[in-house]
C-alpha cells in the first residue's frame, strides 16, 4: 500500500472522532438554543454542558469501536462509497443502541429523546460529511499532485486487459498512472521496462502468461520492492501473503512480500516512536558518560555515521565510536582475515582497530544505542533484519535481497538467535521468516529477548 493511501486511511479514524464530537455537541445547542423555544428545557440543572460532553467523549469512543467492528477501518486501496455509507449507517445505530440500552438500565442520565435520536441522525451525516471530505481531499491530491500514485506495468493483450487500461485512463482519480503496456513481453523487456521510466506495480492480466516467466517475474518484483498483482485463473496461488481486490469487476491478486502493511505497519511506527523517545530521555545521562570515555581515550568523533541501506533508501547510522579514527579506509587490507568468507559481510573477533573503550562497548553492545535516534528519524525500527552496508548488499545473491523488501532494526531475529556467530545463510532465514510472519506479538517478544540480552550475553565483538 502506497504512503498516501496510508496516510489518507489513518486520518480516517480522528476525522471520524472529531465529527461524532461536532455532532454531539451541534445536537445539544440545537436543543436548548433553537429547539427550547418551542419547548423549553433545563438542562443546566440536571445536564450541564460540562457533563454532557464528558457522555458525547464516551460515546464517541463506543462509535469508532463500533465502527472498526464493521470494517470501516480496514486499509484498502480502494472504497465503495455506498458500501462505506451502509456500513456507517448500521455501526451509528448499533453504538446508539448500546447507549439507549445503557439508559434504559441505569434510568438517571437524562430525559430527552432528541439527544439521542438527533444525536444519531447528526452523527450519520457528520461523520459521513467527514469522509466525504477526505475522500475528495484524497482524489485532489491524486489528481493534481500524484500523492499516493501507483505507477503501473500491464502485462495482457485481451479484453480483460483493455478494460483495466480503459478504465484507469478514464479515472485518474483511482491513483493508477500507466508507465508501460506490453501485449506479451519477454522477462527481460519487462525488466528493461521497469528500469525506465520506472514503476512501482505491475499487473499481470494475461492468466496465461507461461508459469517459469511468471516466477522470474515474481522474483525481479520482490527483488526491486514493486507490487505484483495478477488476474488469477482457477489453479494460480503462489504465496501465503495475499489479497484479493477487484477493479473494475476484474479479481487481482496482490502478491505481498510481507505480512507488514496497513494499520501493522502505522502501530509499529508508533511504537518505534514513543519506544525511541523513551529510550532517548531515559539513556540521556549513560549516553554523556559514554561519550566522555570515547573521547577520553582516542582522537575522533564520539559519534560514527555509517553507511547503510533500508529498503531502498540509504541513510546515516548512528554508532558511539568503537574504533580508531578514520577506521573504515583499513578495512580492505584487512580483508583477509574475515572469519565470515561464506557470506559478503566482515567479521574479525580481534579487530586491531577497536579502542578498548570500543571493545567494552561492543561487548555490552552499547555502542548500538544511538541507532534509537535513527529508529525516530525513521531511517530503521527497533525490530528488523539488519541494516547492512552498500558494498555488502552489492555482494548479495539474489535470495538475499528478499530482506531488504521492510525496513531494517536495531534487532531483529538473527540478533537473539546468536548475531554474529550465525551462518550468514541462516540469518538470512531468520530475517526472511520474519518478514513473512510479521506480528507485533513477535515484535515485542524479540524487544523482550533483546533486553535480556544485553544482561546476560556479553559475547559481541
Amino acid at each position: 500500500m502506497k504512503k498516501g493511501e496510508l496516510v489518507f486511511s489513518a486520518l480516517l479514524l480522528p476525522v471520524d472522532f472529531v465529527m461524532l464530537l461536532a455532532a454531539g455537541i451541534a445536537t445539544y445547542f440545537l436543543r436548548t438554543r433553537i429547539l427550547s423555544a418551542f419547548r423549553p428545557v433545563l438542562f443546566q440543572f440536571n445536564l450541564p454542558f460540562e457533563k454532557y460532553f464528558i457522555l458525547v467523549l464516551v460515546v464517541s469512543f463506543l462509535f469508532i469501536a463500533s465502527y472498526a467492528i464493521s470494517g470501516l477501518y480496514n486499509l484498502r486501496s480502494t472504497r465503495g462509497a455506498i458500501s462505506e455509507f451502509s456500513r456507517m449507517v448500521v455501526a451509528s445505530s448499533a453504538g446508539m443502541m448500546a447507549v439507549i440500552i445503557y439508559i434504559f438500565l441505569r434510568q438517571e442520565l437524562f430525559y430527552s429523546r432528541f439527544l439521542v435520536l438527533g444525536a444519531w441522525f447528526l452523527a450519520v451525516v457528520f461523520v459521513s460529511i467527514g469522509r466525504l471530505i477526505m475522500r475528495r481531499l484524497q482524489r485532489v491530491f491524486i489528481s493534481r499532485y500524484n500523492f499516493g500514485v501507483h505507477k503501473v506495468m500491464v502485462i495482457g493483450g485481451d479484453d480483460v486487459t483493455q478494460r483495466i487500461v480503459s478504465e484507469i485512463k478514464a479515472n485518474p482519480a483511482s491513483g493508477y498512472r500507466i508507465v508501460k503496456h506490453l501485449t506479451d513481453p519477454e522477462v527481460g523487456e519487462i525488466k528493461a521496462a521497469a528500469g525506465n521510466p520506472g514503476i512501482d506495480e505491475v499487473i499481470l492480466a494475461n492468466p496465461d502468461y507461461p508459469a517459469e516467466k511468471v516466477l522470474d517475474l515474481v522474483d525481479f518484483c520482490h527483488e526491486n520492492y514493486i507490487v505484483f498483482k495478477f488476474v488469477p485463473n482457477l489453479c494460480q496461488t503462489l504465496t501465503a501473503n495475499f489479497v484479493i481486490d477487484t477493479f473494475t469487476g476484474v479479481p487481482l491478486v496482490e502478491l505481498r512480500r510481507t505480512a507488514l502493511d496497513g494499520w501493522g505497519k502505522i502501530i509499529k511506527r508508533i511504537i518505534d516512536i514513543v519506544g525511541s523517545s523513551l529510550g532517548l530521555i531515559v539513556l540521556s545521562p549513560l549516553f554523556l558518560a559514554i561519550a566522555f570515555a570515547v573521547k577520553w581515550e582516542s582522537e575522533g568523533p564520539v559519534l560514527v555515521r555509517l553507511g547503510r541501506v533500508s529498503r531502498k533508501k540509504r541513510f546515516k547510522l548512528y554508532k558511539f565510536r568503537s574504533m580508531i579514527k578514520d577506521a573504515e579506509k583499513y578495512k580492505e587490507h584487512l580483508w583477509q582475515f574475515n572469519e565470515r568468507p561464506d557470506s559478503p559481510l566482515f567479521k574479525m573477533r580481534d579487530d586491531p582497530r577497536v579502542t578498548r573503550v570500543g571493545r567494552f562497548l561492543r561487548r555490552c553492545r552499547l555502542d548500538e544505542f544511538p541507532q534509537l535516534w535513527n529508529v525516530f528519524r525513521g531511517d530503521i525500527s527497533l525490530v528488523g533484519p539488519r541494516p547492512h552496508q552498500p558494498d555488502e548488499i552489492a555482494r548479495y545473491e539474489k535470495h538475499h535481497r528478499r530482506v531488504l523488501a521492510i525496513k531494517a532494526g536495531v534487532t531483529g531475529m538473527a540478533q537473539i538467535s546468536g548475531s554474529s556467530d550465525l551462518p550468514f545463510e541462516k540469518e538470512v532465514a531468520l530475517d526472511t521468516l520474519y518478514m513473512e510472519k510479521w506480528s507485533l506479538g513477535r515484535d515485542f517478544k524479540i524487544i523482550f529477548l533483546t533486553v535480556l540480552k544485553l544482561f546476560r550475553d556479553h559475547s559481541a565483538v
